[in-house]
């Protein structure tokens, strides 16, 4: 299996690119870089790449798992090198779920067969940058 996508420039620093399901998505560099911040960061991407597919993992496991969720987010945060080429080093991936009968145990279990086992795009981190898991319960 492959994976194309086409991403056409359109001025200035900002390009548009496709997805395999046909969506677009603008990219473009901020005003410190000289972009106009009217799309979204390249190596930002990458982060909310990596919070797609262990979510999706995760929202698969809840419902197999027949838990009782509410809702659930995940925060990433990276940490870039100071020199060029700037890179994360440090990936810190927190996971949030509410709801009022919580399973913790199973909810770990699924997050850990995201972390370890199904994520692909988590593997790929893990060959450049240390990645740091959490995982936060909240009563509603």
């Amino acid at each position: 299996m492959t994976h194309q996508v086409r991403t056409k420039w359109l001025g200035k620093m900002q390009f548009e690119s496709t997805n395999p399901s046909g969506d677009l998505m603008t990219i473009d560099a901020g005003p410190e870089n000289g972009g106009e911040g009217k799309g979204l960061r390249p190596k930002a991407l990458m982060l909310s790449a990596l919070a797609g597919c262990t979510g999706l993992d995760v929202a698969s496991l809840i419902e197999k798992m027949k838990l009782e969720v509410a809702d659930f987010t995940i925060e990433t945060e990276g940490e870039l090198t100071e020199e060029h080429p700037k890179t994360y080093h440090t990936v810190r991936v927190d996971y949030h779920f509410y709801g009022n009968n919580l399973e913790p145990k199973k909810l770990e279990k699924a997050v850990n067969l995201s972390v370890e086992k199904y994520c692909g795009v988590m593997e790929m981190f893990r060959q450049f940058a240390k990645v740091e898991i959490k995982i936060h319960y909240h009563t509603l």
